[in-house]
């Protein structure tokens, strides 16, 4: 799991151990002291290609991989730079996870959980270069669900409202507690499904989205190009 130190990655952590995780690899930018002899740190910058492969080796028997951290920085898109740096992170990182960890998740035939926004559907104004990042890696990750499908290996997207993180700190909006969405993120993963809406911010979004156009579009697409191979 990336980003593991605190907010959500802290609470998913937290989560997999009280459900009896036999091992958690907690990746964070520096090491990370845990009481639970179960959490392994792995000391790991998403954008260092060298790290990441070095993670890759050391989690060989990873059968969840957590794509969590991420940035967010308000802009107006005056500046390119804002949109590469949001990239950097939440789009090329996730793509670079996935690939470094895949060998690992075919033969676990595990999964992929890419922790997105549901600005990923439709972007916030005062935080555009955010919002293009999310919705390009729900982009990748529904690509990777049809790709990977083929390995046994699932692909599930989180697309959760404003949680009480860091992130968000001193933001006025309800939000809801890392913890609650920890809980409904691994129920789902359980149940099997491959868009998640864990909080009531983006909960009522699920059942439009699971029977609307886009989905079925989605469904069209990747069994148009399993059938092409």
């Amino acid at each position: 799991m990336t980003g593991a130190n605190r907010g959500l990655g802290r609470a998913l952590v937290a989560e997999a151990l009280a459900r009896n995780a036999r091992r958690v690899y907690a990746g964070t930018r520096r090491p990370l002291a845990h009481p639970d002899p179960r959490v392994t740190s792995l000391v790991l910058d998403v954008t260092d290609p060298e790290q990441v492969q070095a993670a890759a080796r050391e989690a060989g028997d990873l059968d969840l991989l957590i794509n969590n951290a991420g940035i967010l920085i308000r802009d107006d898109l005056s500046d390119p730079a804002a949109i590469d740096r949001h990239l950097a992170v939440n789009l090329y990182a996730t793509y670079a996870m996935t690939q470094a960890f895949l060998p690992a998740l075919s033969r676990s035939r595990g999964a992929v959980v890419n922790i997105l926004s549901r600005n990923a559907l439709a972007p916030i104004p005062v935080m555009p270069a955010y919002s293009i990042s999310k919705a390009a890696a729900f982009s990748l990750t529904q690509a990777l669900r049809a790709l990977l499908a083929e390995q046994g290996v699932r692909v599930h997207a989180v697309l959760p409202g404003p949680i009480d993180t860091d992130m968000l700190d001193g933001v006025d909006i309800p939000k809801a507690s890392p913890q609650q969405v920890a809980r409904a993120v691994l129920d789902a993963i359980d149940n099997g499904e491959d868009d998640i809406f864990p909080d009531p911010a983006s909960a009522f979004i699920a059942d439009s989205w699971h029977d609307g156009l886009t989905k079925t579009l989605e469904l069209q697409m990747a069994r148009a190009a399993s059938a092409a191979r």
